[in-house]
């Protein structure tokens, strides 16, 4: 007898619809796994073996194969597990009915028949119901997460003699709840707050301005400066993100199986800060079996990279293509996947070993030689990839004492959020959400100037010695300065500002 079970591969973030083909003829005792299934699938006969078995099923003693269609397309995972033993069961006329064909099938089976949970079930899930599926089972434990997606029925069970008893007709089932959204929590209940941060308030303001147009921010200065601190209140400043960001980031950390148990809907920007020991397939993406890196988890988020000249270089070569294009490409020979990282990286270093170079206070030890080596690790491409540069000097002892007049992130965030929406309003049938992301024939159109702010930038231009990338990114800035103080047109004073964010490159690098 022939059964079609109906489940899912993942490819990157996109899926693609499996028929899971049984068939039980007589001969020899044998169960093989055809279609391209990698080593969890074909593993998968002795687990499908000992769930039916344990399950109080009588395991057919015949011929049995398994097709995974389309035979062409490499099969990864065990969520792959339960549809092959229900195709088994379906084919042998335990199962009595012939509903199954309504729904597809995701899990991973235990010994004992348990229905265990799996990575990635978002993404899977979307790709089912973009294939015209409306109802899906999956594990008890993947349930809230395949609820998140509305107009598709989510059932879950907790073992394979459940669904069984549920296809006979035994027992009955409702679709899992879909629960709703979290309310966001405002930036002034967390802990990591700007109102912390005394002084400094220069650097506040760089910080607004990165988070409303999305710029990446680099911040140089002495140990005890305060720059990790203010690295990590960055997020409570940034744009609440929309429902599509969270489906889109949510997808990503499903993948990499970040998500937890019973956890739903990621509503919060990402904030991933990796150690300086990252190997640049840990930061990029990739493996034996490819999954996200950093620059993907921090999607729609923040990327903060401390001590940056202590990466290795090499590392931080591979930023330079996810910062300009906004994707990672990953090549193996089973074939290419795709991730996006839409970031904003924020990195922090000191100007030289010892930290103190330039300092009015303590001495600097280093040679010429050693500092020069020291910033060598950036290169002037990635240098010239940064949108700011800003120096962050220590506090000073009457800025300490200060107890009132420090703005909180709740204060910056409200600006924030009224730049978002101009953008968004500005940028609707343009496919971007940020002012980082104009393209040069989108600067043109968007961020018109007069003459005076012409002869402005040409002068900033030649003096400084810009690139051509580096031009458009200061124009971008000034877009997003703009937008800040509400000003359709960008003014001399906007650009003004945006060049002071673009010398600290001709101090330390080029002086």
């Amino acid at each position: 007898m022939l059964s079609k079970i109906f489940s899912c591969t993942l490819n990157g973030l996109d899926g693609s619809t499996i028929e899971v083909e049984v068939d039980i003829s007589n001969g020899l005792p044998a169960l093989n796994i055809v279609g391209l299934p990698d080593t969890a699938v074909k593993e998968s006969k002795e687990r499908i073996r000992a769930a039916i078995k344990n399950s109080g099923f009588e395991f057919p003693m015949k011929r049995i194969t398994i097709n995974l269609a389309p035979a062409n397309t490499k099969k990864e995972g065990t969520h792959l597990d339960l549809p092959m033993a229900l195709g088994v069961l379906d084919a042998a006329g335990i199962i009595k009915n012939d509903k199954m064909k309504e729904y597809a099938f995701i899990g991973e089976l235990s010994l004992n028949g348990k229905i265990n949970r799996v990575t990635g079930v978002l993404p899977l899930v979307i790709a089912l119901r973009n294939n015209g599926f409306n109802k899906i089972i999956l594990p008890e434990e993947n349930a809230e997460e395949g609820a998140i997606i509305k107009d598709i029925e989510i059932y879950s069970f907790s073992n394979l003699y459940e669904i069984v008893q549920f296809f006979n007709e035994e027992i009955t089932a409702v679709p899992a709840q879909r629960k709703p959204v979290v309310e966001r929590q405002d930036a002034s209940e967390g802990i990591d707050d700007f109102s912390d941060v005394v002084g400094q308030e220069g650097i506040k303001r760089a910080f607004q301005i990165a988070a409303a147009g999305g710029h990446n921010i680099l911040m140089i200065g002495p140990p005890g400066s305060g720059k990790t601190m203010l690295a990590r209140r960055f997020p409570s400043i940034l744009p609440d993100m929309t429902y599509e960001e969270a489906i889109e980031v949510t997808k990503i950390h499903s993948i990499a199986g970040l998500l937890t148990n019973y956890s739903s809907l990621i509503t919060k920007r990402p904030f991933r800060s990796p150690h300086h020991t990252i190997s640049s397939i840990a930061l990029i993406g990739g493996g034996r079996m490819p999954k996200p890196g950093e620059v993907s988890l921090a999607h729609y988020g923040v990327l903060f990279l401390d001590e940056l000249p202590e990466f290795q270089r090499n590392v931080l070569e591979v930023l330079r293509q996810p910062i300009e294009d906004e994707i990672v490409t990953i090549s193996r020979v089973n074939g290419t996947l795709t991730y996006p990282s839409k970031f904003i990286l924020v990195a922090s270093m000191n100007p030289c070993p010892c930290g103190y170079y330039g300092d009015s206070v303590h001495p600097c030890s280093c040679t010429p030689p050693q500092i020069k080596k020291y910033l060598s690790k950036i290169s002037g491409p990635l240098l010239d990839r940064i949108d700011m540069h800003i120096e962050v000097f220590p506090v000073k002892y009457s800025e300490l004492q200060i107890q009132q007049g420090t703005r909180s992130s709740l204060e910056l965030k409200q600006s924030v959020n009224e730049a978002r929406k101009i953008q968004l309003e500005r940028y609707e049938k343009d496919g971007i959400l940020f002012n980082s992301q104009l393209k040069p024939k989108l600067i043109k159109k968007y961020c018109k100037m007069g003459s005076a702010e012409k002869e402005l930038l040409e002068t900033a231009f030649n003096k400084l010695g810009l690139s051509a990338r580096a031009y458009n990114r200061i124009v971008k800035l000034s877009r997003t300065i703009a937008d800040l103080s509400g000003s359709e047109k960008i003014q001399v004073t906007h650009i003004a500002e945006a060049i002071q964010y673009r010398n600290l490159d001709r101090k330390y690098w080029n002086p």
